[in-house]
């Protein structure tokens, strides 16, 4: 990994984050901070700030001795994302890199293995 990272606009954050939400159904909280490259302890308020506007919401499941918060997109962060995110990313698209490609988010390879809480 280099030296040199790219900033993400908070905008694009709550886009990933929605969007990977919709792409998978549920994720656990490690596996949507991982899967959207986030930090947990720097990006906690954003995922608090989402659920708060009803954007996302979450579940804490038991796990034998471990309780796992679950976070679900809801319906008003789906039609939110349609409505207002997509549109903000046509008008304004992500910023590009030093090759000049512009930068986007790329899901989580397919060979991660979703966890099934039954």
């Amino acid at each position: 990994m280099s030296g040199t990272s790219t900033y993400r606009d908070r905008i694009y954050i709550i886009k990933d984050i929605i969007l990977m939400l919709v792409q998978y159904g549920e994720l656990n909280q490690t596996a949507l901070v991982s899967f959207c490259g986030l930090n947990l302890k720097k990006h906690k308020p954003i995922l608090d700030e989402l659920e708060t506007n009803e954007l996302i919401a979450s579940v804490e499941k038991t796990l034998g001795k471990r309780i796992i918060t679950v976070y679900k997109p809801t319906p008003t962060g789906i039609e939110f994302c349609k409505t207002i995110l997509e549109p903000y990313e046509n008008l304004f698209p992500r910023k590009k890199n030093l090759d000049g490609k512009n930068i986007t988010f790329n899901p989580v390879p397919s060979r991660t293995r979703r966890l099934s809480f039954d």
